[in-house]
């Protein structure tokens, strides 16, 4: 996900406005948090110690506060003295995330972010980077979990050696479309066969389901399930035949492999 932060300009990189050069290089990176695949946490320092070195670090104003915010926010309060050599992956990933928001970046990079989280903390994470990019702030999120990326990005990037496709995640879905449509109906589906054929002529029924390909489908699904209904079908369910991220990523990859592989 990106929230427009982070952008080239006349062969530049200007983050928050600002263009990246050595001179800026210091005050850019206390704009950005960031989450590496390995949490990097010294492991004979407390969970809180650990924290009030990187609100140091980035000369947070009110570092106590800060720190308990995010053991707040990360459900961390009562392992704020716990050695982090002690906690679970898990555990140790939640302090990893809390330091990267402890300072309030303006910019996220994130590997990974909600690698051996349970449940209950990945939906809060999520929630919490949905509030962050609400608030203005960029988020860039490697991951091969692609439900999550479903879930989260506004654009999704396929990388593999090299950029294979950049767009939002329903237009990447768009381009492995099909004009399969599945419509379930009460009763007996065989008996309105015979109708829906003139949309499709291989159309196919299987018990109360009708199965068959209409292409144009935003003007002729509409058609077709008024032509049922007109026949008498009480129908249960229609439903259009979506790829979700994993169909498109297999697709580019696969793709990419093919034009790469020599003759």
């Amino acid at each position: 996900m990106l929230a427009g932060l982070i952008a080239p300009t006349s062969g530049s990189i200007v983050i928050g406005g600002v263009p990246l050069t050595p001179a800026t290089g210091g005050h850019l990176r206390s704009q950005i948090g960031f989450l590496t695949e390995m949490p990097g946490l010294w492991d004979r320092l407390t969970v809180a110690e650990n924290l009030r070195v990187y609100a140091g670090l980035h000369a947070v104003a009110d570092e106590r506060r800060a720190v308990a915010r995010v053991l707040d926010l990360f459900g961390l309060t009562d392992r704020a003295a716990t050695r982090t050599a002690e906690l679970s992956k898990g555990m140790r990933q939640k302090v990893a995330l809390a330091r990267a928001l402890l300072h309030d970046p303006i910019v996220l990079l994130l590997d990974e972010p909600t690698s051996g989280l349970d449940p209950e903390i990945t939906r809060s994470v999520r929630r919490l980077l949905e509030e962050r990019r609400a608030a203005g702030c960029a988020i860039v999120v490697s991951t091969h979990n692609l439900d999550e990326a479903e879930r989260l990005a506004d654009r999704v990037a396929v990388l593999q050696r090299r950029l294979l496709a950049l767009d939002r995640p329903a237009v990447l879905r768009e381009r492995l479309m099909t004009n399969r449509v599945t419509i379930r109906v009460a009763g007996d589906a065989a008996v309105y066969l015979t109708g829906v054929r003139r949309f499709d002529p291989s159309a196919a029924a299987d018990t109360s389901t009708l199965q068959l390909s209409v292409g144009d489908a935003e003007r002729r699904i509409p058609e077709l399930v008024r032509a049922l209904v007109a026949s008498g079908a009480s129908i249960l369910e229609v439903r259009q035949e979506v790829p979700d991220l994993e169909d498109v990523y297999l697709h580019l990859v696969g793709s990419g492999q093919r034009r790469e592989r020599p003759e």
